[in-house]
């Protein structure tokens, strides 16, 4: 089972609830056991301000990921972490990449989790295998292949 506490940080339009829940339950199936997270929904001020505070950089990025990083022996809750996601930028980004908003969302909900799980693209390889199962989660969904554009 996964717990998921949605907040809404923004006037923004969002997808139903109902939607992030199943994004979320599909990119967390392969972990044994339930799941708890957090999506937090924020305006690009406060996009920003997480960005530049955790990764240095001076802009309202699309998401990030915040893995628990708590010993699981340490706590009573099968917590995971917390994801920002800044629908300014997700809606953009569909825009300007000509994607489905409905989809980038998808995708970008999925990504967040995978890194929650621990799957990263700063190499080479790691990034091909977190990518191809994301085309894997997202066919599923019925949802084209995001990164066809950078092939």
């Amino acid at each position: 089972m996964v717990e998921l506490d949605l907040q809404l940080a923004t006037t923004a339009s969002v997808p139903e609830a109902a939607l992030f829940q199943r994004w979320c339950e599909l990119a967390l199936r392969q972990r044994e056991g339930d799941s708890e997270l957090t999506i937090r929904l924020a305006d690009e001020p406060e996009a920003r301000e997480l960005n530049r505070t955790y990764r240095d950089k001076d802009y309202a990025t699309n998401v990030l990921s915040f893995p628990a990083d708590i010993p699981d022996e340490m706590l009573d809750i099968p917590l995971l972490g917390d994801l920002v996601i800044c629908p300014a930028v997700v809606e953009r980004e569909a825009a300007e990449q000509g994607k489905a908003p409905e989809a980038h969302w998808a995708h970008l909900v999925i990504h967040g989790c995978l890194h929650l799980l621990g799957y990263d693209h700063l190499e080479d390889e790691e990034a091909e295998e977190m990518e191809a199962l994301e085309r894997e989660l997202l066919a599923e969904l019925g949802h084209p292949d995001p990164y066809r554009d950078d092939e």
